[in-house]
């Protein structure tokens, strides 16, 4: 976590505090020029002949920052790599405060859902759990586990595990593994299960279109378009079902994820593990202690950044990187990021007085900004809609990668296992949700 710490002596602070500068200057002019790069490079669609493979900005940013962060020639200080790690932190806090307007801004959407939609998000949220995790404790992926298999880790998956376990645990590097492997094939894969389903006539059209709702746009997008193909006069409602689907995902999903997917995980998989507890030293790779007996890098008390240095890199990166996406500059971004950063520092504020989660304090209060019984929802509205969500993930894959070095280790562990574990979680979290959706809509009439 990113914290402030009283020194000992004056001479002690300006010591710590030029040191800090000497790290975190750099660290900002390597992550923004990584980050322009990486969004002026921009998308990229790999034909495959099956179907397409369209790679985003965010992984040219967490591909180069991983090699500026494991090369040899002139290895970045694993100081610095920490601070990388520190800066994700607070990034994924700003991700989670622009997640919250967009949860505030579509209330009514969840308010208006029929059962049929929102039965089916239980399979959304944890079919991953039932099917992926035991798959990922048998292929000994360790405390990865959880933060891999406790969704389909989409950007606000981020904030909930940074938040509980901290951007430098094992926790974290699974979500990161997932999402990178989603990002690069998702939308190919699903699109694939979708168009197979469809052919079969197995399952109603609108359950498809509902289990399509996994909670990410691209993903969303592709399969969709494929079951709309197989039933073209259906297409206009497959095709909004689908998008409902996905919205209720990514509202309930933040909480449900929070409170209920996430513990449900945990759990699950210290019951899986708990004879290899038994068998395993207590500090090794592989142990299902509990996240409060494990000490993380990011929880040092010493060398710490400050937060309000970080929270102005962090903004810089983001600002830069949304005026490239953008292709221009918006004055309204000013007082959109303006707003997020102060929902971050409220957020800090909280937890340092009644110990209040980050995370639940901004997601509950920009959901309540966001929200039609906000007096200045239009003014949220109106400064947030310029900054594009996908945007912002650049920034934060670039700081990603440039922590990566000190993690290559527990990266080659998980190497090639989050292929079957990604396959068998957004296969899980397609099917099962569309298995209910089909119940329930039989149920409905």
């Amino acid at each position: 976590m990113i914290t402030t710490r009283p020194s000992a002596t004056a001479g002690t602070a300006s010591s710590s505090g030029s040191r800090l500068l000497r790290r975190l200057g750099p660290l900002a002019a390597i992550a923004l020029v990584l980050t322009v790069v990486a969004e002026l490079v921009g998308d990229h669609t790999i034909d495959l002949g099956i179907g397409t493979v369209t790679l985003y900005p965010l992984i040219w940013g967490i591909l180069l920052g991983g090699v500026v962060s494991m090369q040899k020639v002139k290895p970045l200080p694993v100081a610095v790599q920490r601070h990388a790690t520190q800066l994700v932190g607070l990034a994924v806090l700003l991700l989670g405060a622009r997640l919250a307007f967009v949860v505030g801004a579509n209330i009514p959407v969840l308010l208006d859902a029929g059962p049929a939609l929102l039965l089916q998000e239980l399979g959304h949220l944890f079919g991953t759990v039932l099917f992926s995790l035991p798959i990922a404790v048998a292929l000994k992926m360790g405390r990865a586990t959880v933060g891999a298999c406790f969704s389909i880790d989409r950007e606000g998956s981020f904030a909930i595990v940074g938040d509980k376990y901290g951007a430098d645990s094992d926790e974290y590097r699974g979500v990161l593994s997932m999402y990178v492997f989603g990002t690069v094939v998702g939308a190919l894969y699903v699109t694939l299960i979708a168009t197979a389903l469809a052919g079969a006539g197995i399952f109603d059209p609108l359950a498809l279109a509902m289990g399509a709702g996994v909670g990410s746009g691209s993903v969303m997008a592709a399969s969709s378009a494929a079951i709309a193909a197989e039933f073209p006069a259906r297409a206009d409602q497959i095709l909004a079902l689908a998008a409902v689907s996905n919205l209720i995902t990514t509202v309930l999903g933040l909480y449900v994820g929070m409170y209920v997917a996430l513990p449900a995980a945990e759990r699950f998989y210290r019951l899986l593990t708990r004879r290899q507890a038994a068998a395993a030293p207590a500090s090794g790779p592989e142990t299902a202690a509990p996240a409060a007996a494990r000490v993380t890098v990011d929880e040092d008390p010493a060398d710490q950044a400050p937060v309000l240095p970080s929270l102005a890199i962090v903004l810089v990166l983001f600002l830069a990187s949304a005026v490239v996406f953008h292709g221009g500059f918006d004055p309204a971004m000013l007082a959109g990021f303006a707003l997020m950063a102060a929902l971050v520092l409220v957020s800090l504020g909280l937890k340092k007085v009644v110990g209040l989660s980050p995370i639940i304090g901004l997601t509950t209060i920009g959901a309540f900004l966001g929200s039609e019984w906000s007096p200045v929802a239009d003014v949220v509205a109106k400064v947030t809609t310029p900054i594009e969500f996908l945007a912002l993930t650049t920034p934060v894959l670039v700081l990603a990668g440039l922590g990566l070095g000190k993690d290559a280790p527990m990266l080659r562990r998980i190497g090639w296992r989050i292929v079957p574990v990604g396959l068998v979680s957004f296969a899980a979290s397609f099917v099962v949700a569309t298995a209910i959706a089909e119940v329930a809509l039989g149920l409905g009439g």
